[in-house]
């Protein structure tokens, strides 16, 4: 049996940096994983999945010693936001009136998970298990132990899940999920842009869904289309040059002309659990929720858990590993993921419809808001987590 003070399961972008924060603390680390992200080279395609990266993740990733290896690699700045339904109604943000040099970044997921694995893989206290999966758990008189498919067995004083939306970890702990279907699919499409790199991302909302675009390193863009499951099925199934007439058809003029690279889908889901932690086990990331990706806020909350996490740990000193600190960590999080939920479902219910009194109030709300001087620029900076 391998001893650890920490197993770390899941190894994506949540996962990765909350092993190597544990290891920074000088704690005894191992993180298992199914599969390691390939290596980078400049002229590989973009991925399809890509976040909106706030401020407060940047700090988070500063402190763990990689924003410079993200930087080395590729990633897409922005400056703007614009939300609106009807043109004339629109919401601004810019980062000059926040005196910030962007609002945050447009970066790949496999890039911020590479950059956190090449910093996992140099530290002395961390141990990856890669590519391995997780056959059987149980608990320990002082911990929990898990067995890999390998045969290796580990055994922690924590058992860490940041496994995923299906989380295997948070059944394991019996903690309980609420969850609804939003009846809706996402559509992610990378496109080549004849515009010229781009420094805003901008949302429409329609009826059926809204329609988003993403600026990606130069004349490139990921666009984000939501609708009903059946459309979305229709649109995944076109060639390139018939999905690119659909996206001519039904995105702003403010897109331009665009040639389609790629294209993916997944379903829209919420999900919450009811607790964060139970018996020395604790969740965080996808596997504590799930969130409409509406504003891109998921991996943000996922590494604001990592803070969170990483804050009540070191404020605890010796006594780190006592449930109380699992609680203060539940504390800090769960009513803010609760509010960033809540807040993203009453946006999106009240922008996804057609309802003519609804329509008329969402635009003259939008028309106030953005006059509203200090109450926009305070939402922004809640949004970012500043």
């Amino acid at each position: 049996m391998k001893q650890f003070d920490i197993i770390v399961v899941g190894g994506g972008m949540v996962g990765a940096a909350t092993a190597l924060g544990f290891a920074k603390q000088g704690k005894r680390v191992a993180m298992v994983e199914r599969e390691a992200p390939t290596l980078f080279s400049s002229d590989q395609p973009m991925d399809l999945r890509v976040s909106a990266i706030s401020p407060s993740s940047v700090s988070l990733l500063k402190s763990l010693k990689v924003w410079d290896a993200v930087l080395k690699m590729r990633l897409c700045p922005y400056r703007r936001l614009e939300t609106w339904d009807h043109p004339d109604c629109r919401i601004r943000f810019n980062s000059d009136s926040m005196d910030l040099m962007e609002l945050g970044f447009i970066v790949e997921n496999r890039i911020l998970q590479l950059a956190l694995w090449e910093a996992c893989e140099a530290h002395e206290n961390l141990t990856l298990f890669c590519p391995n999966t997780i056959k059987t758990m149980w608990a320990e008189h002082d911990g929990h132990a898990v067995e890999l498919d390998n045969g290796d067995q580990l055994q922690g004083r924590w058992l860490v899940g940041a496994d995923g939306a299906n989380s295997r970890v948070r059944d394991y702990a019996n903690i309980g999920v609420t969850a609804w279907d939003y009846r809706q699919h996402c559509m992610l499409v990378n496109v080549s842009t004849e515009l010229p790199q781009q420094d805003i991302t901008w949302q429409w909302f329609t009826p059926e869904g809204p329609r988003s675009f993403l600026p990606l390193p130069g004349h490139q863009g990921s666009l984000v289309w939501y609708d009903n499951p059946t459309r979305i099925k229709q649109l995944c199934a076109m060639s390139p040059d018939a999905l690119k007439q659909e996206i001519v058809s039904h995105f702003p003029p403010e897109l331009g002309e665009i040639e389609v690279i790629a294209q993916g889908a997944f379903p829209l889901t919420r999900r919450h659990a009811q607790r964060y932690y139970s018996k020395s086990v604790v969740i965080l990331g996808d596997a504590a929720h799930t969130i409409n990706p509406l504003a891109g806020q998921g991996v943000n909350l996922g590494f604001k858990d990592v803070d969170a996490l990483l804050d009540v740990v070191a404020d605890a000193g010796t006594e780190w590993a006592d449930n109380v600190v699992l609680a203060a960590y539940e504390r800090k999080r769960k009513p803010d993921n609760l509010l960033m939920q809540a807040g993203m479902d009453v946006f999106y219910g009240g922008f996804s419809n057609d309802i003519v009194p609804l329509k008329l109030l969402r635009n003259i709300g939008l028309k106030l808001a953005e006059n509203s001087g200090p109450i926009k620029t305070q939402v922004l900076k809640y949004a970012m987590g500043l």
